[in-house]
């Protein structure tokens, strides 16, 4: 049981390293990284090494993408992505 749920985690490791590449939308290649990184935390947990777990999960997941979000709203990027959408409906 436990080394499905290991190979598992490396497939969504994957596919979210694989999408977060080829997605041509930016505030959800930010999301797709910071579930990249949450899986990378759990990955960490389970190799018993939780300092870097945590430190994964603190930068990874939440300092990078703050620093991701923020970015995208100084270059205003966000809301011309909710226009984009808001136009293709």
């Amino acid at each position: 049981m436990s080394e499905i749920f290991i190979f598992l985690l490396l497939g969504f490791l994957i596919l979210c390293a694989i999408a977060a590449s080829v997605t041509k939308r930016l505030l959800a290649s930010i999301v797709i990284f910071m579930s990249y990184s949450l899986i990378m935390s759990i990955i960490w947990v389970l190799l018993e090494s939780p300092d870097l777990a945590i430190t994964e999960a603190a930068v990874g997941a939440g300092v990078t993408s703050l620093l991701f979000f923020t970015t995208l709203k100084k270059i205003h990027a966000i809301e011309e992505e909710i226009r984009d959408e808001q136009t293709e409906k």
